[in-house]
């Protein structure tokens, strides 16, 4: 059984709500699998996402559509 994670869409509207990112370069940091970016890559110029958890990045890495390649690269950064 697929789980669908804010099928309504809460997330990316609250996000949407609180800034403008359209055509912005962005930085998300603690993306996990990518689950989120996807939601709103589309909307700007590119997108930097890290996160401590290789195994997520894999995962994000792996499911990059070759449309959003130009635009999302995900890396495997610590915070120390």
């Amino acid at each position: 059984m697929a789980v669908h994670v804010d099928p309504e869409g809460n997330e990316t509207g609250a996000l949407f709500d609180l800034v403008d990112l359209s055509g912005r370069d962005v930085l998300e940091i603690g993306c996990g699998d990518g689950r989120l970016t996807w939601r709103y890559a589309d909307k700007v110029a590119r997108v930097m996402a890290i996160d401590p958890f290789a195994a997520g990045i894999e995962r994000a890495n792996e499911r990059l559509a070759g449309s959003l390649k130009d635009r999302i690269d995900f890396r495997h950064a610590a915070f120390e």
